[in-house]
């Protein structure tokens, strides 16, 4: 089964943001909720069906270890780690 973790690192697969990389921000039994600091910021976050998004398998630690805590974050700290994981 497929494990879905806060601050992974996604990929859009479906509907109109199609290969467009984002993190997960957010989950519950059905769908993720995703963000990438431009066109989907913290505020409001896209909502997607798991089968809809493809897992990269890298997750932004400290991204992570800020959701978990529930501390502040910044869209400019979502952007800079995912153009971090697509420098890779």
């Amino acid at each position: 089964m497929v494990k879905y973790e806060l601050g992974q690192i996604v990929k859009a697969i479906a509907g109109r943001e199609i290969g467009q990389y984002f993190l997960i921000v957010q989950l519950d039994e059905k769908y993720v909720y995703l963000a990438d600091g431009n066109s989907r910021r913290l505020e409001a976050p896209k909502k997607k069906k798991r089968k809809h998004i493809q897992i990269t398998h890298a997750v932004a630690a400290e991204i992570a270890e800020k959701l978990s805590k529930d501390d502040k974050l910044s869209n400019a700290e979502v952007r800079r780690s995912l153009k971090d994981f697509l420098k890779l």
